[in-house]
């Protein structure tokens, strides 16, 4: 695991104010496109060309099952999980449909689901156990199952990259996992259960307060011995977030663009800052989750969502939906013509 200790890259200095003297320069006042100018002129930044794109784009989904699941944390069954694998191997999940609407490569990766759904197209089977322990009982991994979940982020980014993608969206499905999100969440920032448990896939007021429970639990079981945020993701996480983080912090150490989905996946990118301090420039945040901890997680980060549309799914879908943004923020910084291209006199002062 030598390679959590590469240096984190820097954004390019030059290709940002290369893309910022652009901007200045287009026919608009300064500032008339809002936050399409900073995106891009950030994408500049990571890409480290004034000219930045978003037109290949990799998404890979790592599912995996929890043990948590026993503690009666989700709406839905356990088996939902290998059955999602499958949909999402025939094309009728929604990051399928999305996935295929931007024309980008859709990949799944089961790190351990309880039940083996088999050989699939599209699916990798890189199953490291079937689940997690249930960390309200014990730790949810071993060292070496955490070891290979970071391997298995990492595997996958470096996939995308050998493939020329400009743009990394990593995506998540585990029955349970958003009880795992929020365990992690209040470990590295000392949260009460309470104040961020939400619904997950669909849990009533009795089920989220159990859920709060639960993690509070866990919590009392394992924060004492917790002393980093490596331990936090090895007691509390899933196999699906842990590969979340060691993708985002394989993208910022090759200067590979990352968009972050909703809560689950915005846990990773807390744990891995936490990990890697200098990741979080690497990522883009795409939308605001109805989950109640995601806007702890954003604060924390210092993230502003490109989108808020009221989602909480899962599955990349939230990146996936923030992506034609990014194209329009790229194709306006790109095509628009200059003052002195146009022959559009400037303002006077």
């Amino acid at each position: 695991m030598d390679w959590l200790n590469l240096p984190i890259a820097q954004p390019d200095a030059k290709a940002r104010r290369a893309a910022e003297d652009r901007q200045q320069n287009l026919t608009k006042p300064p500032g008339a496109l809002g936050r399409l100018e900073s995106l891009a002129i950030e994408l500049a930044a990571l890409q480290g060309t004034p000219l930045p794109k978003a037109d290949r784009v990799h998404v890979t989904v790592f599912a995996a099952d929890h043990g948590v699941v026993a503690e009666g944390v989700s709406a839905f069954p356990q088996a939902v999980t290998t059955e999602m694998i499958r949909n999402f191997a025939r094309g009728g999940a929604a990051i399928s449909v999305l996935a295929r609407t931007l024309d980008a490569t859709l990949e799944v990766v089961d790190l351990g689901t309880v039940t083996d759904p088999g050989p699939l197209d599209g699916v990798l089977s890189k199953r490291i156990a079937p689940g997690t322990e249930n960390f309200a009982e014990g730790p949810a991994m071993s060292e070496a199952e955490l070891n290979a979940a970071l391997e298995a982020g990492r595997a996958a980014v470096l996939r995308a990259k050998q493939a020329g993608a400009q743009i990394f969206i990593g995506g998540e499905m585990g029955i349970g996992n958003t009880t795992a999100a929020t365990a992690l969440l209040c470990a590295l920032q000392d949260c009460d259960p309470a104040n961020v448990s939400g619904p997950g896939t669909g849990l009533d007021a009795a089920g989220v307060a159990r859920k709060a429970i639960t993690v509070r639990r866990a919590l009392a079981r394992h924060k004492p011995g917790i002393t980093s945020a490596r331990e936090a993701l090895r007691c509390l996480g899933g196999f699906e977030i842990a590969a979340l983080v060691g993708s985002y912090i394989a993208c910022a150490q090759s200067r590979f663009v990352a968009i972050v989905d909703g809560f689950v996946a915005g846990s990773a990118a807390l744990c891995a800052e936490r990990l890697c301090p200098g990741v979080r420039p690497w990522l883009f945040f795409s939308h605001t989750s109805t989950e109640p901890g995601h806007r702890v997680i954003l604060a924390a980060l210092n993230a502003e969502p490109i989108l808020d549309l009221q989602m909480r799914l899962g599955e990349a879908s939230g990146a996936a939906v923030s992506v034609p943004i990014l194209r329009l923020a790229c194709a306006l910084h790109n095509g628009m013509a200059t003052f002195a291209e146009a022959g559009v006199s400037k303002k006077s002062q």
